[in-house]
């Protein structure tokens, strides 16, 4: 689409129907009260109903357009029917943030199969999938974003486990194909790579003093991240003014990629 002429419509979500996985805590929750907050319309997944309820509820108490869409993106039939439903109850999508994700912090030779296949069928099979089923979707809209939540881990080393750093790096380099593959059809695909984030996920080791201080250090700001910080990244990503922009992974880092761990 070309670029839009009116400040107000660069800067606007309005009408605009978005899906965000992971979306009942941490930067999934603050990434859903972000597109809100620009007007878009939001269909919040995320497995457990009663906290993604908690969370909706609480964004239609302020006048946001949220709803709520329970489902476990790691799971295949699970994808299939959240983008039926999505398709028979919305009509349309406009953007998808691929945000859900979990980890097991543990040596390499310590994983079980189970835990191997867990982290990738979270954290990266659910996003290839969904875009996959979102593509026609988002080719309709005439203007369809997708968003990937990588990680840090995806770029460099970060002292956390193998398969998450893989699967991490893998949407980097899906964000890349995607962007280009699907350049025509009217969907650019782009990729945010946080830090360490003040979030649920990242509360067990920031909970060891030392390690936190070390992270800090490490930090050339100087502290850890809000989970608005990254929705805000994500959110210019989405915007009309961020139209001639795909196929890339912005760092939401404080300066870490730069420094090194």
């Amino acid at each position: 689409m070309p670029f839009p002429a009116d400040a107000a419509t660069r800067w606007s979500l309005q009408d605009r129907v978005f899906l965000v996985t992971g979306a009942s805590a941490g930067i999934g929750a603050a990434v859903a009260q972000e597109l809100l907050g620009f007007g878009a319309t939001v269909l919040a997944v995320a497995r457990r109903p009663e906290l993604l309820q908690e969370a909706v509820a609480a964004w239609q108490q302020q006048g946001l357009d949220a709803h709520a869409l329970p489902a476990d993106v790691s799971q295949p039939a699970s994808r299939t029917a959240l983008l039926a439903e999505v398709q028979t109850r919305f009509g349309r999508l406009d953007g998808l943030v691929n945000n859900v994700g979990t980890n097991v912090r543990k040596p390499t030779t310590a994983y079980s199969a189970e835990e191997y296949q867990h982290v990738l069928q979270t954290n990266l099979d659910s996003a290839f999938h969904l875009s996959q089923l979102a593509h026609p979707l988002l080719q309709a809209s005439a203007a369809g974003s997708i968003v990937n939540i990588s990680s840090v881990a995806g770029l460099t080393h970060v002292r956390t486990g193998a398969v998450y750093g893989m699967s991490k790096a893998a949407l980097v380099q899906l964000t890349r194909y995607l962007a280009a593959e699907w350049a025509p059809d009217g969907i650019r695909v782009n990729c945010v790579a946080p830090w360490y984030i003040q979030t649920p996920l990242a509360a067990g080791v920031l909970g060891n003093e030392a390690y936190r201080q070390e992270v800090i250090g490490r930090t050339p700001m100087g502290r850890i991240g809000e989970p608005q910080e990254v929705a805000a990244a994500v959110a210019f990503l989405c915007l009309p003014a961020a139209s001639y922009i795909t196929g890339q992974t912005l760092s939401v880092d404080g300066g870490f990629v730069g420094h090194g761990f």
